[in-house]
């Protein structure tokens, strides 16, 4: 991503990042123009194209979900193998993040996310030809690589093409976007392969992929020229050495819980079947749709306290409900209301996360934050993992356990606090 993208990321007016909401409702915003400001591209039809595509991009991460136990009997396969299938699109699409953001620098913005999103609708394709899991595991792989075109260029475009006023208004719908894939993605696939069967799944994804790609090249401004290759090979010459930061590392080292206990806990509803029959786990995925929207609107209160507070406050609140969830294995209304609080702390502490380290990277933020994107998304290809580990007793052992691991998280973040 190019600097004033993190820059614009990790000021007080602006939201953060893809992985979580940060900024304020678009209710202060003037409405807008019916012709773009020269030189700016047009704010309602990049939205809306760009939030489809946010959709779909992460929402394959979620999609696998509901599919496993279908899949696994059509390939003979245990449900614990089959969570490799899950965790396999996490690790290609983290890897994309160190990739894409400088190759977007350097060769332009439009032509990495058009060309991204359109190679992606053809290994969405190929998913859905697997004839078994090695080669569905090997797939999945390829197809988080070439998603992962579109998040880190993406929010570099906002930043540079959209006219200043409208950018958090853009950036806000693009963000609460990403986030309610986790939701969307999950409650599509499983609709889709109630009626059709799970390669139906990846088939329609794709047509999706290749729509947004068609509607991707109408809609966003030419490149300019391309850039020297100096800042390419700088940024990825600095990444391992932001890795291992002493500033950034303990960051670095809490990140993954963020987003691997959120794919754990839902992966784990799953497994386990603690939610009951399909209708009722439809139901309670789309019962976290709430927290996802309120999530924005809650930004402009929280803003007054530091991104390291809000960090630490969100991975309590979500260690809380994890807790909750494990002591009192609630029913369908119980759960989708713990749920939701799971939700709500899990998209907070990940803003709070990326604000704090852009700020503490100085000049090297641009870089820092990919590396946080890397590890984040790496955290959520390891969920699959601890959910298929832990859910052979019913829910209760897994949520404990991520209980835990939150709690610990928030417990270093806050000493980081005081250590400042």
């Amino acid at each position: 991503m190019s600097q004033t993208t993190i820059q614009l990321a990790t000021s007080p007016a602006a939201p953060s990042a893809p992985s979580a909401p940060s900024t304020g409702p678009a209710a202060p915003l003037s409405p807008a123009p019916s012709r773009p400001a020269q030189g700016y591209a047009p704010t309602g039809a990049t939205l809306a194209v760009f939030a489809l595509t946010a959709l779909l991009a992460t929402g394959q991460l979620y999609g696998a979900i509901p599919l496993l136990a279908g899949m696994g009997r059509a390939w003979h396969a245990p449900q614990s193998a089959m969570t490799w299938f899950a965790s396999a699109f996490g690790f290609g699409y983290a890897t994309g993040f160190l990739l894409f953001g400088p190759l977007s620098d350097r060769f332009g913005r439009r032509r990495v996310i058009v060309s991204g999103t359109a190679a992606t609708a053809l290994t969405t394709a190929l998913v859905a030809t697997a004839p078994g899991l090695p080669a569905g595991i090997a797939l999945r792989v390829l197809q988080g690589l070439t998603t992962a075109a579109f998040a880190p260029a993406a929010f570099s475009y906002i930043a540079e093409r959209i006219e200043p006023r409208r950018r958090a208004l853009v950036l806000s719908g693009v963000i609460s976007a990403f986030l309610a894939s986790a939701v969307a993605g999950q409650l599509s696939a499983q609709t889709v392969a109630g009626h059709y069967g799970w390669r139906a799944v990846f088939l329609v994804f794709a047509a999706a992929f290749a729509l947004a790609s068609a509607l991707l090249a109408r809609v966003m401004l030419a490149d300019p020229p391309p850039a020297a290759t100096a800042a390419l090979s700088r940024a990825y010459r600095s990444m391992p050495r932001l890795l291992v930061s002493r500033r950034l590392l303990p960051l670095y080292a809490v990140t993954p819980v963020i987003l691997g206990s959120f794919v754990a806990l839902y992966t784990g509803l799953q497994l386990s079947g603690a939610a009951g029959d399909a209708g009722a786990l439809l139901a309670l995925r789309a019962a976290a749709l709430p927290a996802i929207l309120a999530l924005p609107l809650l930004a402009p209160v929280l803003r007054r306290f530091s991104g390291l507070a809000r960090t630490g406050g969100a991975l309590a609140l979500a260690a809380v409900a994890a807790l909750l969830i494990a002591a009192l294995e609630p029913g369908t209304v119980g759960l989708a209301l713990l749920l939701n609080a799971f939700v709500a702390g899990s998209g907070l502490a990940a803003s709070g996360m990326v604000e704090t380290i852009g700020g503490r990277a100085g000049e090297d933020r641009v870089t820092a934050v990919s590396v946080y994107t890397f590890v984040l998304f790496l955290g959520g290809s390891l969920g699959p993992q601890a959910a298929s580990a832990l859910t052979g007793a019913g829910i209760a052992p897994l949520a404990a356990a991520l209980a835990g691991l939150l709690a610990a998280a928030a417990a270093g973040v806050a000493a980081l606090g005081r250590r400042r």
